[in-house]
């Protein structure tokens, strides 16, 4: 009988560290789903195509802050505690959600506007440095024997959970508002909607417990200073740069399958914004099937074998698919392409996020992962929406960022073939007393 209380402890504590997570995923959503409009309320222009350019930058440029928020955040949390940082996380993503709600137009403040919406994001990257991070390792800290693969895979389980809420909300609002109404005001509500449920995020993280091994190593040595923490990730700059690689892979196909899709499928194939976003809320609804699977399928199989499958297949199917796509677009092709792309992200993030917690210094676990992912997000995933969109108004290719897909499966690929090689393998500081 004691056996289902520990299992529900168990899953509650899942939730109230993926709850943050969330909110954070939630916040990036909206901004990349509403990113036309944003452009035309903060950044108005003549030539729409520059508006929009404007607002994916401005949403790309807080993946800029996440090397910075790794590195400050993560040395926190490796010497402070897990829950004491995830508090902090919230905190500042709260800051950064309030300024992007609250945040008066172009038309009101002129160029301050815009000024204080970079700010928002940028606010909201610092704090994402550390967010993922922080949760995988909770949850790899926490989970029983032999499942770690199934625990981990709810931090991006959380996210899928925020791409359903916000694609869920925006059919609604399509459905109720006018786009005038929508352009006008209508933008907002989601983000409001972010503001009100922050205190209940506050309360959940408020209970959570330290994790059991982070306890343990700090009876057995002291945690290491913020200074040995970095010097142990610099010390360990090839695994670093392994876990980049293999985290470019997922951030560039989430971004794509997710933030870029109603953007996509609107301003590109010329689809409607209730096809666009009913896609949307599809993708997230297969990657919430498709990642705890995976994960799960991880821990019976083995990381290695599931990244090596999934990255050689994306590289020999992206581009032919967004080809196919291409050539007649419609609603049901747009679907079976993201849907077909969302079983590729979500059966290799099911085993990257927990093998990367695993490669990583044990005592320098959130540091290290925390850069390597936000590292790998600022330089390519964040920025995705941008590329895409970019290379297709300069090319005149809608299928092109097939091959920023590609790119990406081949990075992954790479470090799925180094990462268990022995030249590579994590090297420990000398424990302090």
């Amino acid at each position: 009988m004691a056996a289902l209380p520990d299992r529900r402890k168990q899953l509650w504590s899942v939730i109230r560290v993926s709850s943050g997570n969330f909110l954070e995923m939630y916040d990036f959503f909206l901004f990349a789903y509403y990113a036309g409009i944003i452009g035309r309320v903060f950044f108005p222009s003549d030539n729409p195509f520059a508006s929009l350019m404007a607002s994916l930058a401005t949403f790309g440029v807080g993946f800029f802050m996440r090397p910075l928020g790794a590195i400050v955040l993560g040395a926190y949390l490796d010497h402070y505690g897990r829950r004491a940082g995830l508090l902090l996380t919230l905190a500042l993503m709260a800051v950064g959600t309030l300024t992007i709600a609250l945040a008066p137009g172009y038309q009101a403040i002129g160029v301050l506007a815009p000024l204080v919406i970079v700010f928002g994001r940028l606010v909201q990257g610092f704090s994402a440095g550390v967010e993922l991070g922080g949760v995988s390792v909770y949850l790899s800290e926490i989970a029983t024997p032999g499942h770690k693969g199934f625990y981990v895979s709810w931090q991006s389980g959380s996210q899928q959970v925020a791409v359903i809420f916000v694609a869920l909300l925006g059919v609604a609002l399509a459905k109720t508002l006018t786009p005038e109404a929508m352009g006008d005001w209508g933008w907002r509500i989601p983000f409001l909607i972010g503001c009100l449920i922050l205190p209940l995020l506050f309360l959940l993280r408020r209970s959570l417990e330290e994790t059991g091994e982070f306890l343990a190593r700090g009876q057995a040595h002291r945690h290491p200073k913020p200074g040995e923490i970095l010097f142990s990730v610099v010390l360990n700059w090839p695994i670093v740069i392994i876990g980049m690689m293999m985290v470019t892979m997922t951030t560039v196909s989430f971004y794509f399958i997710t933030a870029y899709t109603p953007t996509f499928g609107q301003e590109v194939l010329k689809l409607s914004a209730t096809d666009s976003l009913l896609v949307t809320l599809c993708v997230g609804v297969s990657n919430l099937f498709w990642l705890p699977v995976m994960g799960a399928v991880s821990d019976r199989v083995g990381r290695r074998p599931l990244l090596i499958l999934f990255t050689a297949l994306a590289l020999v199917s992206a581009y032919p698919a967004l080809s196919w796509l291409s050539a007649a677009p419609s609603f049901a092709r747009l679907l079976a392409v993201e849907l077909w792309l969302s079983f590729l992200y979500g059966s290799y993030n099911g085993a990257m996020v927990v093998a990367l917690t695993e490669i990583m210094p044990v005592s320098v676990r959130t540091s290290g992962f925390s850069v390597a992912y936000s590292l790998a997000t600022a330089l390519f995933g964040g920025l995705t929406p941008a590329i895409s969109h970019e290379l297709i108004h300069a090319t005149g290719n809608r299928a092109v960022p097939g091959l920023w897909l590609m790119f990406a499966a081949g990075c992954g690929l790479a470090a799925a073939l180094l990462a268990w090689r022995q030249p590579f393998a994590a090297r420990e500081l000398k424990p302090a007393e």
